[in-house]
C-alpha cells in the first residue's frame, strides 16, 4: 500500500495550476489511469450521474473560452481538458436510465429493484426534496465533484498537475457544448471542468487553515 506520507506529499504537490507546459503531454496510459479513478468514484445510490467529456479539440476549447473566464491560461496550454457532465431528468425515480441501471449495471433481482426504487423515490421526494429541476441537477453536480477530486488526487500521485475550473458562464458554456451535439438534446448539463498537464511555473505557496480551525469534535 502507498504510504501516508506519499499521499500527503501528493496533496501538497497539487495546486490549481494556471498555466501548463504546452510541450509536455500526458501519456494515454497515465490519462486512462486518471479517468479510471473517476469511473470508480462513489455516487449516491451508485447511479453514476456523470459523463467525462475529454476535450482535445483545440477549436472547441477556443469556443468554450468565450464563456469560460477562468481558463484563459489553462485551455490553450493543458495537455488534457475534461468537462464533467451530469444527467438531468434521467436521474428521476422510475426513469428508464435508473431502472435500467439497477438491472443491467448493478444486476439486482426484481425484488431488490422494487425495494431500492421505493427508497430512491422517498429520498427524492421527502429526504432531500429533489423534485425541482435545479435541485436535481445540483445534487448530481455534488457527486461530480467527488469524481473530480479523486481524479485530481490521482493525477497528483503520479506527478501530473491539474486545475478545477468552474469560472464559466453556465448557459454560455452549455450552449457551445450543445451546438457541438455533446449534451444529447438537454439530457446532460455541465457541472464542472478541469485541466490536466505539467506545470511550467513554480508552485505558489500553499495556504490553508490549521486542522484545529476546521475540525470540531463532539
Amino acid at each position: 500500500m502507498i504510504s501516508k506520507q506519499a499521499i500527503l506529499d501528493a496533496f501538497n504537490f497539487r495546486h490549481a495550476c494556471k498555466t501548463f507546459d504546452p510541450a509536455r503531454k500526458i501519456t494515454d496510459e497515465d490519462f486512462s489511469f486518471i479517468l479510471e479513478t473517476g469511473r470508480l468514484s462513489p455516487s449516491s445510490f451508485g447511479f453514476e450521474p456523470w459523463r467525462f467529456l475529454v476535450i482535445q479539440d483545440m477549436a472547441l476549447r477556443e469556443k468554450l473560452l468565450t464563456a469560460t473566464w477562468g481558463a484563459k491560461g489553462q485551455f490553450p496550454s493543458a495537455s488534457h481538458v475534461i468537462a464533467i457532465l451530469v444527467r438531468k431528468d434521467d436521474m428521476r425515480p422510475g426513469s428508464d436510465y435508473v431502472e435500467g441501471f439497477m438491472r443491467r449495471i448493478q444486476k439486482l433481482p426484481d425484488e431488490v429493484v422494487a425495494r431500492k426504487g421505493t427508497m430512491y423515490k422517498q429520498f427524492h421526494e421527502t429526504d432531500f426534496d429533489l423534485r425541482e429541476p435545479r435541485a436535481l441537477f445540483d445534487w448530481g453536480c455534488r457527486q461530480a465533484y467527488i469524481a473530480l477530486g479523486n481524479m485530481m488526487t490521482a493525477a497528483a500521485l503520479i506527478g501530473i498537475d491539474s486545475c478545477p475550473i468552474e469560472g464559466f458562464n453556465q448557459a454560455g458554456a452549455e450552449r457551445v457544448l450543445a451546438e457541438a451535439g455533446l449534451l444529447e438534446d438537454g439530457r446532460f448539463g455541465l457541472a464542472v471542468m478541469a485541466a490536466f498537464g505539467y506545470r511550467i511555473n513554480p508552485q505558489p505557496l500553499k495556504t490553508r487553515q490549521t486542522l484545529e480551525a476546521v475540525v470540531r469534535r463532539v
